[in-house]
């Protein structure tokens, strides 16, 4: 757990919002609290839906496990270090649970670590449906509901923000399917839709953020100098060895240009055109395609990040959404507010960039322009 105060939550978000430093070890306290008022929350409202009082005291204490342990799979600067290693953090997750240390913090907390685990990596057999979703669903998660506040904090991006009050207070538990279903009464529309719109504007603001991007690309260029060999991390014991720091503390012993453009904050790239939330992709395709026959495909970089899309609302994992109370039972959210339905459904997010030493960038803008005007 101690790692994860040297891992930041927003990896290299500091070099566009200087004061996008904090920790995922904060951001897992955070989704703890979050966590446990959603479940204390859930209780009251539907008591007999978590058994009698030692029942669900154990599912109580089952979610606060697995919310702090949720983000200890995560490597030195997060999704660039499992690009480069080939190691996704949930399978990290798995090794780490195991060993014999973790599994005996679980165990003095009274709960099996196998259940943590399903928790965790939201496994679809795991026999407390309501609290995978609250530790790692679609929408609805305690790990959104608190890095969506923190994030826009730490950035300050106001549009980040929700009203987390009346959300968790809306909270309830809803039988679709024949299995509990996490959703919310009618009165938590509007939190609802406070809480889809921080989601949207962080990702257009924060996550999606052209200066992040276009270092995240460089560090995965220095990650590469840094670990030639894509194995040197598979034992657990040498992964646990390194965070964002001995990362940081690496770069300066290495003389490369991508080592030195982290090192000094040197942008490597220039933005030549942005599409964001675009539902055709035909004027990206035109623009790339433009950019690279004028200036060759080495020095044209096309981002496009689809493994982030989870951040936006519903619709993107087929039948996923949050249920909502109806009088006939419980309705899709996109069916009762316009806004979260106009939200809904598949974007593509979508960046183009130029090498500067390569490039000249005003006319890749103007060639950008006039296709995409």
């Amino acid at each position: 757990m101690q790692r994860l105060r040297r891992l930041r939550q927003l990896g290299l978000a500091y070099l566009a919002f200087p004061s996008a430093e904090h920790s995922r070890f904060s951001h897992a306290l955070g989704a703890l609290a979050m966590g446990t008022r959603a479940f204390d929350q859930l209780l009251r409202r539907n008591p007999n839906s978590f058994g009698d009082s030692a029942r669900a005291a154990y599912q109580r204490r089952l979610l606060r496990a697995a919310l702090l342990l949720h983000d200890i799979g995560h490597g030195p600067f997060s999704h660039a270090c499992e690009k480069v290693l080939g190691i996704p953090h949930e399978r990290r997750t798995k090794d780490l649970i195991a060993l014999d240390e973790v599994s005996e913090g679980i165990a003095a907390l009274e709960v099996e670590r196998d259940d943590v685990l399903g928790l965790i990596v939201g496994d679809p057999e795991s026999p407390y449906p309501a609290l995978r979703e609250l530790v790692s669903g679609p929408n609805l998660d305690a790990d959104r509901m608190d890095y969506l506040l923190r994030d826009a904090y730490f950035t300050g991006v106001a549009t980040g923000r929700y009203d987390s009050e009346q959300l968790v207070a809306s909270l309830r538990l809803f039988e679709v399917g024949g299995k509990l279903a996490l959703g919310i009464d009618r009165r938590g529309v509007v939190a609802l839709e406070s809480f889809v719109t921080a989601r949207y504007m962080m990702f257009a603001s924060v996550y999606f953020h052209h200066t992040t991007r276009m270092f995240e690309r460089v560090l995965h260029e220095a990650l590469g100098e840094i670990w030639p060999d894509p194995h040197a991390l598979d034992e657990v014991s040498e992964f646990m060895q390194w965070d964002d720091f001995r990362v940081l503390d690496r770069l300066d012993d290495i003389q490369t240009p991508a080592a030195a453009a982290l090192r000094n904050r040197i942008r490597v790239y220039a933005l030549a055109a942005e599409f964001n939330a675009e539902r055709d992709l035909r004027p990206f395709e035109l623009c790339d395609a433009a950019l690279r026959e004028r200036f060759g495909d080495s020095n044209v970089w096309a981002d496009s990040q689809s493994q982030l899309l989870h951040r936006l609302p519903f619709g993107l994992g087929g039948d996923a959404t949050v249920w909502v109370d109806g009088p006939n039972g419980p309705v899709d959210a996109r069916e009762v507010s316009d806004l979260i339905a106009k939200l809904g459904g598949k974007a593509y997010w979508r960046k183009l960039f130029v090498r500067r030493e390569a490039v000249d960038v005003a006319e890749a803008r103007r060639i950008c322009a006039s296709l995409s005007g």
